[in-house]
């Protein structure tokens, strides 16, 4: 099994994304899944070793769902475009999600869109010492990798107790704090493909060090 085999059923199944032909092809997903399920599991023991801080977490327990849920977004497709599993998983850490597709693929990290409370402890950390995350922001190879915080929705004034003349005001107006980095087709499928994941992993470490401290101290 290998990734060539998971995009080709991402294809087939974005061709025919319905109840039937699922049901036909049960035991190629499920083979197709316990594949993603392996990989995630040696990703685990790898970051594990990398990120002494780092939280197990079974390929099973990040591994999501291919359904959409069609409740809440009926006008989507009944199944996903792609497989996708949060990593290093625990109770008040941000996010490490790893999205592999055949309309994109990304490795995703920090707080997206989060509560009031956590937003709040996030502008509060920046407040006192904006300085350190500014600075992982601006590092060289933090902006190669990430080209900075994902800013789809920014306030367009200053949050409420922050001046808008603050030093950091550009930073605290975000309401979400994570980054992404994209991955083609062509480098997952690339033998060192799995190197460069633990590197980006590895270039991430600072930025969600200083978001989970931020919720948890």
């Amino acid at each position: 099994m290998s990734f060539y085999k998971l995009f080709d059923f991402l294809r087939d199944l974005n061709a025919n994304n319905n109840k039937e032909w699922m049901d036909e092809h049960r035991k190629r997903y499920h083979e197709i899944r316990d594949f993603y399920i392996d990989w995630l599991n040696q990703m685990d023991i790898i970051f594990s070793k990398a990120d002494p801080d780092y939280s197990p977490t079974t390929g099973k327990q990040a591994i999501n769902r291919i359904n959409n849920n069609l409740l809440f977004h009926p006008n989507k497709p009944v199944y996903k475009d792609h497989f996708g599993a949060g990593l290093d998983q625990e109770k008040g850490k941000g996010d490490f999600y790893i999205l592999i597709g055949i309309n994109g693929s990304f490795v995703a990290g920090g707080f997206y869109k989060p509560k009031k409370e956590i937003l709040d402890n996030i502008r509060a950390a920046i407040d006192y010492n904006g300085e350190e995350f500014v600075k992982i922001l601006n590092k060289k190879s933090f902006k190669e990798t990430f080209g900075g915080l994902m800013d789809e929705e920014k306030l367009k004034t200053s949050p409420k107790g922050y001046d808008k003349d603050h030093k950091y005001i550009d930073v605290l107006r975000n309401k979400s704090f994570a980054v992404m980095h994209e991955f083609t087709q062509k480098e997952i499928l690339d033998d060192k493909f799995q190197d460069d994941l633990v590197q980006v992993y590895k270039e991430m470490l600072p930025f969600r060090n200083y978001l989970n401290n931020a919720v948890t101290v």
